[in-house]
Parts: structure tokens; sequence; C-alpha cells
């Protein structure tokens, strides 16, 4: 099932029940009005939205529109819960490896997760707006699961069940305020805007064989200013999985239904398929180079992110955003 949330003026948006093949959609105001609504009463309210998608995906509701992506929210405008981890360690191991230090054997063994603000996301073709240049405008091409009530406690063997949505983010970084956050011992929070996601959020056997051991395994596609990026595999080199970052958010909390766990960075040891975000790419410059080439964002530069099917359909439609200066 394909689930978007079109803006209606309202701060939720209005949940759209979309086709399969991303070209009509369907408002469902007789089940829920938001998405945060339907997450609330998932089991419940599930089984009608089935039986409404398969009648969609025949062609037989009289009163399905077209689908547009410009009309998207992100498919949670804004959620009680934004987690995100860095599930690739590779990723980490190789941003130490570029300023010289020694990466803790716990990080192949205990996740990293930092809480990002989730009261105002960005919609998936909106502007960034940002004050600065100066700031390192990074983006960051990621994979993000939505849940139902978790309870605390829940192990990685059963937390897989509670995973009912899947999105792509776009996890804006401004790496040149990182580290002196990160300096001050209690990390980041500046360095850290409004994070944006794909105009739809999939159910996960909606990716058949692709959705196992609770890692998506296909390509995430980045194309930087109209030129392909990078496109590492997501289900490759995911040091933890989904299932397990769920877990340890919920050691010692509960998660509310609509809670969102995000995969950190996509990144492959396969340098040849590219990077998910400049910062990796500047990385790889230092090590080999001594010093970084690639520029970070600047005013006027545009990231659109994207994930495509066997027969070369995009699942979740595109992230595309142009960063622009923002004036108070």
């Amino acid at each position: 099932m394909k689930l978007a949330s079109y803006d209606n003026g309202r701060r939720d948006g209005q949940l759209m029940l979309v086709s399969r093949d991303l070209t009509q959609a369907v408002a469902v105001p007789a089940i829920a009005h938001t998405m945060q609504q339907l997450l609330d009463a998932w089991d419940l309210l599930n089984p009608q939205l089935v039986e409404l998608y398969d009648a969609l995906n025949q062609g037989l509701m009289d009163n399905a529109v077209e689908f547009d992506e410009a009309k998207c929210l992100s498919p949670l405008p804004r959620a009680y819960q934004w987690a995100d981890g860095s599930a690739y360690v590779n990723h980490v191991e190789l941003v130490r490896k570029a300023r010289g230090a020694e990466m803790p054997a716990t990080f192949w063994t205990d996740p990293l997760v930092y809480q990002g603000g989730s009261d105002c996301f960005i919609a998936p073709k909106a502007d960034i707006p940002l004050a600065s240049e100066e700031w390192g405008i990074d983006f960051e091409s990621e994979i993000a699961v939505i849940t139902d009530d978790v309870p605390m406690g829940v192990t990685a063997e059963h937390a897989d069940k509670h995973i009912k949505l899947l999105m792509l983010v776009n996890d804006v970084s401004l790496r040149n305020l990182i580290p002196g956050e990160l300096a001050k011992g209690f990390g980041f929070f500046q360095a850290k805007p409004s994070s944006s996601f794909s105009p739809v959020a999939v159910t996960p056997d909606e990716l058949n064989d692709k959705w196992q051991d609770s890692k998506v395994h296909l390509p995430l596609i980045t194309h930087l200013n109209n030129a392909l990026f990078g496109q590492p595999n997501a289900g490759v080199d995911m040091t933890f999985n989904f299932s397990q970052l769920v877990s340890h958010v919920a050691k010692t909390r509960p998660l509310g239904a609509g809670a969102i766990i995000g995969s950190g960075t996509i990144s492959n040891y396969d340098r040849s398929a590219g990077s998910s975000c400049l910062a990796e790419t500047r990385m790889l410059e230092t090590i080999a180079d001594g010093k970084p080439t690639t520029p970070f964002m600047g005013f006027g530069d545009r990231v659109r992110i994207e994930m495509l099917d066997e027969h070369n359909q995009s699942i979740f439609g595109s992230i595309d955003q142009q960063v622009v200066e923002y004036k108070a």
C-alpha cells in the first residue's frame, strides 16, 4: 500500500491513498483524515484501506484523481518522534579515518542515534531555506521507517512487526556547525535543520523480495544539480538493520505510533557506486589527496533523491529540492 499527505492548508495535511504506479490518488476521510490518525489505529483501519487500495489499482475508484507529487507534504508533516541512526558504520569509520582518529570497537555493536527535530518537516518538493552558505550545507540520502506503538524493551526479533511504513529521507546537515556543537559534549542541534521525506510512504510488502532482513535491497539514487552523484545499495553494508535500530531506540522508553527511525547516510565499501552525501566524498578526497576539493551546497544548488524498482519505476516518488537563502 502507498500513502501520501496532500497539502490542504492544515498542519497535518490530507491522507491520500496512492496507486502502486503513482498515477492515481484518492482521499479516504471515512477511514482517516491524516496519516497520524491512521497510525494511531493501524490494526483497525489498515484492512479497510487494503480493500480500497486494491480497487484503486484496478481503476475502480470513481473519485480518484491524478496523483500530483507537488501537492505532497512529507507523509508525516510533523511527528512525535524523529530519531536518526548511523547504520552504515563504514561511513562513520571513514569520517574518523579522514581526521586520523581511531574508531571505538563498540561502534560495531551498539548503534549511534541522535534525536532530530520533528515538529516541522519540509515538503519533498519545497525549497530548503538556510541563512548562510558558510554553514557547510549538505544533503544526506537515507531511508526511514514509521512504527506503530512500540513497547519499551522490545527485542530486535520482535521489533520488525512494528514497522508499518517506509520512506526516503533528506537529512539536511550543516557540516561546519557540527564540530563546535559536538565539542560541547551534548550532541548537535543547530547543525541539523528540518529534514524532508519522500512524497509517498509505502508498506514493506510493496517492496516484495527487496525487503529482507529488515533492510531495503535496492540502490538509493541521488542527483546533484541534475548529475548522478551516487547510487549505493541500501541493503549492502548496513551494519544494523531497522529492527535493531527500533529495538535500540526503544530500550529505555516506549515509542508512540508515528515514530520515525532513520537509517543514516547510505554508504557502501565499494565506492564505485558513489556516495549519499557530500561529506563522504570530501572525506575520500582528504584521505587520497590531503584535502577536499568538492564544495558543499550553495544557494541555487538542487538535490534529487529517488529509489526505483526492478522495472525502473519510482517507488516513493522523488525528493527534489533547491537550497535558497533565508531572510528573516
